[in-house]
């Protein structure tokens, strides 16, 4: 999921980074300062995260890209070449 919030200083970067790191569900996350945008990565309800992320920073949160994971027989692996 991608989001933007604004965060205008260092403070504000380091309260996300510690509520990403609290919440369980979040995989993998990367801030983008510069760009005001923020991408997660995990098993979450989108909306839920922005309501918490918003409710924790008192900040406007916008929704700007959802990804659903890949089902497992749609992802295209290369054939596994074997050496005789």
């Amino acid at each position: 999921m991608v989001m933007r919030v604004n965060l205008d200083c260092p403070c504000c970067c380091k309260k996300m980074r510690r509520i990403f790191l609290q919440m369980k569900e979040i995989e993998m996350h990367l801030i983008e300062k510069q760009e005001k945008r923020i991408s997660i990565m995990g098993r979450f309800d989108p909306a839920d995260i922005a309501i918490r992320i918003r409710k924790k920073m008192n900040r406007r949160v916008d929704i700007l890209d959802i990804q659903l994971p890949q089902q497992p027989d749609e992802m295209h692996h290369a054939p596994i070449m074997q050496h005789t």
